[in-house]
């Protein structure tokens, strides 16, 4: 099974990725993502020094999915730049992720990552676990600021890393700043933010950080990721590739991703849960549920999001009477 795509010119032999923040901090995190099934090596959302993140326990998988509160640990962009040319040798794409805790950090980073060569560069502007600082992604005017000043100084085809968004005119307003942009490509969703998990028989919050409160992500996110990336495709269709990132667990949520716009797919709980062999299974699962629906390839159940998709069909008895009520 073709389950191929091309993102910004790179081509990826399967559409499916780690998240950034998913075993990907250390050497041997990324070096594990380059020998497994994995289409690409993400690297974990990097700041100019080396953080240790915040205080244990700060994840915890729960009903559902995963809360966590990670603060950014990383290696730091001197590392990560050393790290990258490295990675080349596992002969698929490398996706830097480009973080900061103030504008000035990001300008840096795109200038450390300009010499060290990725593929792609996916600048995280979604991050909602660092105490005292907000999500740049909903600050529509700083976003745009930012972002011309790192399209100044970087070469290499980058793309952004959205929060989740919920009013469909915020969809709009952040899509007429990416497209005056030009960036080469979008991810969404980072995880559903500030949310609170609480365990009854110890009476307390299940992570430490912040009081509690963590981003949301896992199976239970899955409606919220592919409501994004769909809102995303109805503004832009193909001109602007969207990679869907939210509550993938099998080969049909990958599929549910691709007929609402994705060209790719980013794999996160799950992938913490099981290891990097989760890939093997989710490429198995999905060629499988493209062959059992009768396409030749990931991308050719494309047709559904001009097509049919969007529209409710009665495959019944009625679909024969060309029943349809249009729901987007």
């Amino acid at each position: 099974m073709d389950l191929s795509t091309s993102i910004a010119g790179v081509t990826f032999r399967v559409g499916l990725m780690n998240a950034s923040g998913a075993l990907c901090v250390t050497q041997a995190e990324l070096e594990a993502l380059g020998g497994s099934d994995a289409g690409a090596i993400v690297t974990k959302s990097m700041t100019p020094l080396a953080r240790e993140g915040n205080p244990h326990p700060r994840y915890v998988a729960i009903d559902g999915g995963s809360i966590n509160s990670m603060g950014l640990p990383n290696l730091g962009f001197p590392a990560y730049a050393k790290l990258i040319p490295d990675l080349k040798r596992f002969e698929k794409p490398v996706v830097a992720s480009l973080a900061g805790l103030q504008p000035d950090d990001f300008l840096e980073g795109a200038k450390a990552l300009n010499a060290a060569g990725p593929d792609l560069i996916e600048v995280n502007l979604s991050c909602p676990n660092i105490p005292g600082k907000p999500q740049i992604g909903y600050d529509f005017e700083e976003t745009e600021r930012l972002l011309r000043a790192i399209q100044n100084i970087l070469t290499i085809p980058f793309g952004i890393k959205l929060p989740p968004y919920f009013d469909p005119i915020h969809h709009q307003k952040i899509a007429d700043v990416l497209q005056r942009i030009g960036v080469a490509f979008v991810t969404v969703i980072n995880s559903v933010g500030n949310t609170l998990v609480v365990d009854p028989e110890q009476e307390r919050v299940v992570i430490k950080p912040k009081g509690g409160f963590g981003g949301l992500g896992g199976r239970i996110i899955k409606p919220v990721a592919l409501a994004n990336v769909r809102a995303f495709w109805k503004i832009w269709g193909d001109r602007i590739p969207i990679i869907g990132t939210g509550g993938v667990e099998n080969g049909t949520d990958i599929f549910e991703h691709v007929l609402c716009g994705a060209a790719a797919v980013q794999i996160g709980t799950v992938l913490v849960e099981e290891g990097v062999g989760v890939f093997t299974r989710l490429e198995r699962e999905v060629s499988k549920c493209l062959q059992r629906k009768g396409y030749p390839s990931l991308m050719a159940c494309r047709w559904h999001v001009e097509g049919n998709f969007g529209r409710w069909t009665d495959r019944s008895s009625k679909i024969q009477k060309g029943f349809t009520v249009r729901l987007w």
